[in-house]
């Protein structure tokens, strides 16, 4: 592979290619530390002629590729194997805004933007890019577009899938596919950038994309409430589109657990409800839109028909501020408790109540004592199940009860008809058991799609579908 390193050096300057342990550091294990590698090396090319070359030549010494953003990946995804003999192909010196388009509400970023840069420049020309999530400091649009990112404006906007207009992406032997369009409508044949949302560079390499952007909100409303259950959370969706239409863009679901370790790490409930469930809703729109009195009117009626306990209006700024901490912060603050089992499932919403109750009885009675850390987004009934060990149980021996615990939550899910993935993707964590869970149709016409473009597999394998 010493000649490999070397082309790859002249291709894109030796500088961009690491080798060096220290170096390889960041670049071989998770932000949470889930899961390790060792890559062959790293390297970072420049521009979409210098990721084609990687790729070519990658391609030709039949190294595999892994291509890697921000690193913020919950499953393993952007994390090559640990037998040293691949290449992660890191996107972060792409960092061009390339054109900006309010005209047309559309800006053209390459792959290695960070999610907070995009939308600083939507902001720049009065207008928004909606998909946000508490890692967009540092994800990066192609990584958002590899995993098809979801976030706390799916209700609203859609999930990253949603925003896109058109893709570059350099395919498996380094051709480079040029689909940056910035049509709203184009019906002339496959939509071919589908095949790379959500594929998690699998199939190819995004370089770069055209994204829409949608009019700014800037007049908000706040509100951290109180729920009798799950089901109220549910049917509350209902009464704040009736009185917020379209201004409705956020409807989280906390759960007691959760909202306690949040406020053990300092951020102050404004209610005193001893409810077990608790949500944040946003209605956001143009500027001078009433937004407040929309609020006020749905959490009037919702009080009227016991949907909910208590309400906290934000008056202020830092207020909205608060109350957003007391949702953004959970999965921080459950880092406190040890190792986390994490599950990021979806069922129809009006689901999210009956898979709540099957799985409460049947994993206290797999492992007593364990925590159920539960918060997410009641507008797509995603929730994050996360599991925390009891108090009793030391880290190793929880971890030991993971499969275990996974499957009850997995089967339940599915049973109710949903996905084991809502917006995290499936990496090389949940490659194997997604598959397991799908017909022998599904997965025949995943294999399919990648033999056609990969025929080498050499395009991140293992992850999505399991090695054959």
């Amino acid at each position: 592979m010493t000649d490999l390193i070397a082309r790859l050096g002249e291709a894109i300057g030796a500088s961009h290619v690491l080798t060096d342990p220290h170096d390889l550091a960041s670049y071989s294990v998770d932000w949470r530390g889930a899961y390790r590698g060792t890559p062959l090396a790293v390297v970072r090319p420049g521009s979409t002629a210098e990721v084609s070359e990687v790729v070519r030549l990658a391609h030709d010494s039949g190294v595999a590729i892994v291509p890697q953003g921000g690193n913020t990946g919950m499953c393993g995804g952007a994390v090559p194997s640990d037998d040293g003999s691949q290449l992660v192909l890191s996107l972060n010196r792409m960092r061009a805004i390339r054109s900006l388009d309010a005209g047309s509400a559309t800006i053209t970023a390459e792959a290695g933007v960070v999610l907070q840069e995009l939308q600083s420049a939507a902001e720049s020309v009065g207008m928004l890019f909606p998909v946000s999530l508490a890692a967009e400091g540092s994800c990066t649009v192609g990584g958002n577009i590899s995993t098809n990112a979801g976030g706390t404006a799916v209700l609203r906007y859609g999930m990253m899938r949603a925003q896109v207009l058109g893709l570059e992406v350099v395919l498996p032997d380094g051709r480079v596919w040029d689909g940056l369009r910035s049509l709203r409508k184009d019906n002339t044949g496959l939509d071919l950038k589908q095949l790379f949302i959500g594929a998690e560079g699998t199939l190819g390499v995004v370089t770069a994309a055209v994204l829409a952007l949608q009019p700014a909100t800037p007049s908000r409303a706040t509100a951290w409430v109180s729920l009798p259950s799950v089901s109220a959370a549910a049917s509350l969706l209902s009464v704040l589109r009736e009185h917020a239409g379209d201004w409705l863009s956020t409807w989280e679901l906390v759960s007691r657990p959760a909202l306690e370790l949040v406020v053990a790490h300092g951020v102050p409930d404004p209610l005193t409800s001893e409810a077990d469930w608790f949500g944040l809703v946003e209605l956001a729109g143009p500027a001078g839109a009433d937004v407040g009195s929309a609020l006020e009117d749905a959490l009037g009626a919702a009080v009227e028909a016991d949907l909910v306990l208590d309400a906290a209006i934000a008056g202020s700024a830092s207020q909205r501020t608060g109350l957003w901490s007391l949702r953004e912060r959970v999965s921080e603050a459950q880092e406190s408790l040890g190792p986390t089992i994490k599950h990021d499932v979806s069922v129809a919403i009006s689901s999210l109540d009956d898979l709540v109750s099957r799985l409460a009885p049947a994993l206290e009675a797999a492992l007593p004592g364990v925590r159920p850390v539960i918060y997410g987004h009641v507008g797509d009934g995603n929730l994050h199940y996360n599991l925390s060990r009891p108090a009793s149980l030391d880290p190793d021996e929880f971890l030991a009860h993971a499969a275990q615990l996974s499957t009850l939550v997995h089967d339940a899910t599915v049973a109710l008809g949903g996905s084991i993935s809502a917006e995290h993707g499936l990496g090389s964590g949940k490659a194997a058991t997604a598959a397991s869970y799908k017909s022998d149709v599904e997965v025949d016409l995943m294999r399919a799609v990648k033999q056609a473009l990969d025929p080498a597999g050499l395009m991140n394998p293992g992850k999505v579908l399991p090695l054959q």
